[in-house]
């Protein structure tokens, strides 16, 4: 069996992954908060789990793996889009549900095993916050249920923070019912025109780390394999789910693993509406970016390193997949993956050393190899590649243009330099980038590939 080894967050090092139980693997991604569309950061870590659920399912099978990744369905940000638009909150969240699986299947991601919506697991989440209380671990103020960090020793050892220098560092505005600054809160009181239900405390509605911590309980256990999400999650939503998971049950293990993706930049700099420079993955599908192509940037980078989205890298994504798409045209994919593509992702993830790894098989000529093992990374699918077919029959455009390069060549040894000169502006003109390079001649597909112009150059 392929061994698979990840870098735990918790133990700041790589480490061999052995599942509680090879043939129930359990992994949890915290999901979107439901009141807008999933920004281009926030698809990354859909993406990126998305291979490793697909890896857990080729070593151990199918039906051996459990994937959850919920939906926050109860926020005071859902709150809000609902007071301004004067929509009912259930509308606003099935609608934005919609856009999430709409959005998430361009990019080629499965669907999870397990969808929860927080607001389907409150009578879990307050039975967990009971049973925090009656163990010393949480305290109710002025109609608050808060945890007290205190009683958790082990506070503060994912994000490598001591609590001393977290008080000292906060920002915040500290509740005057806080026993301590840095206690949060686990249920809290709902006015008549917010969503609530009743409880002990009285009617009201969960804090946002309890509704994880209940509903991986529920649906994997005390104890699981893999915990993952972006690193912005780290601190304080994670943090405060271990300790949380572990206090209401000791005699468990809460997750064993912890995965974490890091940041998204665009051309260079932070995501940010004031520079103009913030997308949802709707606006990048509505610009034309295939979603295969969006998904072969990301995974072009590391999970472990932050990532730049560039329109350069978009372009050179949508020229390799066209060449890969012309090489497998009406191939059957190998029984298996390419054993150096299954060895880098089972190298943590290692998706960039995986792409490099199928680009040797293109250059092998292998479309069978390259079928099965990029298909490992979502890539390839038959319903992904739509894009490509639109833009005219891929399995003719590589034959066309080395036809053509070998008529420019055969022009420039003649002296023919009116017909080589011609075929160079044509191809610049059709959308074909070409480069000579020492080690030979190399193109690729521009956006606005036009292949009637380049069909008319023979």
């Amino acid at each position: 069996m392929t061994t698979i080894s990840l870098t735990n967050t918790r133990s700041r090092r790589k480490e061999v992954f052995v599942p509680l139980d090879p043939a129930n693997v359990r992994m949890y991604v915290c999901g979107p908060t439901v009141y807008d569309r999933a920004h281009i950061g926030n698809a990354r870590p859909v993406v990126v789990f998305d291979v490793l659920f697909r890896l857990l399912r080729h070593v151990y099978g199918a039906d051996h793996v459990t994937y959850v990744r919920n939906f926050t369905d109860v926020d005071d940000k859902i709150n809000a889009r609902a007071a301004e638009t004067g929509r009912a909150i259930r509308d606003i969240t099935d609608e934005t549900i919609a856009w999430y699986h709409a959005d998430m299947d361009a990019l080629g991601a499965l669907r999870p095993t397990v969808e929860p919506r927080a607001t389907e697991w409150i009578g879990a989440m307050v039975a967990m916050i009971a049973d925090l209380v009656a163990r010393g671990h949480a305290y109710v103020a002025e109609g608050h249920v808060l945890f007290d960090v205190r009683s958790y020793p082990d506070y503060g050892r994912l994000s490598g923070r001591s609590l001393d220098d977290m008080i000292a560092g906060a920002r915040v505005e500290v509740a005057p019912f806080k026993r301590d600054p840095m206690d949060f809160v686990l249920w809290k009181p709902s006015a008549g025109d917010q969503p609530g239900w009743d409880s002990p405390w009285g009617f009201g509605r969960p804090g946002w780390h309890i509704e994880c911590s209940a509903m991986s309980h529920e649906l994997l256990g005390e104890s699981f394999d893999i915990h993952a999400g972006g690193i912005d999650l780290q601190f304080p939503h994670h943090e405060n789910e271990i300790a949380q998971s572990c206090c209401a049950h000791p005699e468990g293990h809460f997750a064993r693993y912890w995965l974490h993706n890091e940041m998204l930049q665009v051309e260079g700099k932070k995501m940010s509406k004031s520079l103009g420079n913030f997308f949802t993955v709707r606006d990048l599908l509505d610009r034309g970016y295939p979603g295969e192509v969006i998904r072969m940037v990301y995974l072009g980078t590391h999970y472990g390193r932050p990532m730049d989205w560039t329109a350069e890298k978009a372009a050179q994504a949508e020229a390799v997949l066209r060449k890969w798409r012309g090489l497998v045209a009406g191939a059957a994919p190998a029984p298996g993956p390419a054993p150096a593509v299954l060895a880098a992702l089972a190298d943590d993830l290692n998706t960039a050393g995986a792409i490099a790894a199928l680009h040797a098989l293109a250059q092998a000529g292998d479309g069978p190899g390259l079928l099965a093992s990029a298909r490992l990374l979502g890539l390839l699918e038959p319903q992904m590649g739509a894009w490509a077919e639109a833009a005219g029959p891929t399995e003719d455009v590589a034959a066309l243009i080395g036809e053509l390069l070998a008529a420019r060549a055969a022009a420039r040894k003649a002296k023919d330099f009116a017909r080589a000169d011609a075929l160079r502006d044509g191809f610049a003109a059709a959308g074909v980038v070409v480069k000579d390079t020492p080690q030979g001649t190399e193109w690729e597909l521009a956006p606005g590939f036009d292949a009637e112009r380049l069909r008319a150059l023979r």
